[in-house]
């Protein structure tokens, strides 16, 4: 096993938690508008869609990378090209952030929970990252591969989880920077830049 990956992978699904995104923004909103409590919720609800994309991706790729080193490549092709294509979005849009509270509509936790795990699972562009992502760290030569997805999904779930919920714990501060810095939409935009680009990289050049 190795355990260089699955920092990276941790390190790298941490930046990209932090990178605005519409799942920490809108957690981010629903703490402001509403309290903490209703951000917790929501963050549940999306890291439960989680493991749907996960489950996906186990049962689904797994049975086709499996001694097939010429898919598995393709894959994490494939991978590398969407992530620069995203790097490339970002690098098109302005970097700037809208907070705006007015189309926050009030809402229970439980409502909450379920439109955040409806967002997540309805949503194919988390499936499409989900699989230009996670091929690439696979860690180990001998555990299932099946394994192996379901512990890359367990850690981006603790890790976002864990970010999210500090954006969440932290909402009020959190959005001051971000409504009062231009410089922390500039940061925020080249990091998730450099990000993207440097998974790509890693993605072409690794040899697991």
């Amino acid at each position: 096993m190795n355990y260089e990956i699955l920092l990276t992978f941790s390190l790298a699904t941490a930046v990209l938690a932090l990178s605005p995104g519409p799942d920490n923004i809108f957690v981010l909103m629903q703490s402001i508008t509403h309290g903490k409590r209703y951000g917790f919720a929501t963050i549940a609800g999306l890291m439960t869609g989680c493991i749907v994309h996960t489950s996906l991706l186990a049962f689904g790729v797994s049975i086709f990378i499996k001694d097939n080193d010429f898919f598995y490549f393709l894959i994490k092709l494939f991978g590398a090209v969407y992530l620069i294509y995203l790097a490339i979005q970002v690098f098109r849009s302005d970097g700037s952030v809208s907070l705006s509270g007015d189309a926050v509509p009030k809402k229970s936790i439980w409502q909450l929970y379920k439109q955040g795990f409806i967002m997540n699972v309805l949503n194919p562009k988390v499936t499409i990252f989900f699989l230009a992502f996670f091929p690439g760290f696979l860690f180990s030569k001998t555990i299932s591969t099946v394994i192996q997805f379901y512990v890359l999904g367990l850690v981006f779930i603790v890790v976002s989880s864990s970010v999210f919920g500090t954006i969440a714990f932290l909402s009020d501060f959190v959005s001051h920077l971000i409504t009062k810095s231009t410089k922390a939409e500039f940061f925020l935009k080249w990091l998730q830049i450099i990000v993207f680009v440097g998974i790509a990289v890693y993605l072409l050049l690794s040899n697991n």
